[in-house]
């Protein structure tokens, strides 16, 4: 499994960034490259998506990326995270998840970037001290 969603998260690679979007080629933005891997893996999505602003955690309190992960994702020890699998970040230090990736090595993410195409970057101190929450995809 972990290899088929890094296979889908790398074919994703140059689609534009575009908030709340989820179409290859097209537009997506960090959740958005999430769900179409899930999309390829499982088909459907599991749940709706409401409409989301980039602020979402701080209008409503609830961590509200980080319950849906593990709602639907398989739940990980930091030590146990292999590529293929979705590392979630807080820009704050006790704040709320805001941001997603999926790794594709020891030190490298695939993600969608405000003002960036999906790309892949170097998992850096910027982005490793950020890490909220590590998961798998679950195996159906």
């Amino acid at each position: 499994m972990r290899a088929a969603a890094l296979a889908e998260a790398q074919r994703w690679i140059g689609t534009p960034y575009h908030h709340q979007m989820s179409v290859e080629g097209a537009g997506c933005d960090c959740l958005g490259l999430v769900r179409g891997v899930w999309r390829a893996l499982y088909g459907p999505e599991p749940e709706a998506l409401p409409p989301y602003a980039p602020d979402w955690s701080e209008r409503t309190s609830i961590d509200t990326l980080s319950e849906a992960a593990a709602r639907w994702l398989v739940p990980l020890d930091l030590s146990q995270v292999q590529p293929g699998d979705v590392l979630l970040f807080r820009y704050a230090p006790n704040g709320f998840a805001r941001h997603c990736a999926i790794l594709s090595a020891p030190d490298r993410i695939v993600h969608a970037w405000r003002g960036q195409s999906v790309c892949e970057t170097a998992l850096g101190p910027f982005w490793r001290r950020r890490i909220s929450g590590a998961y798998a995809f679950p195996h159906i």
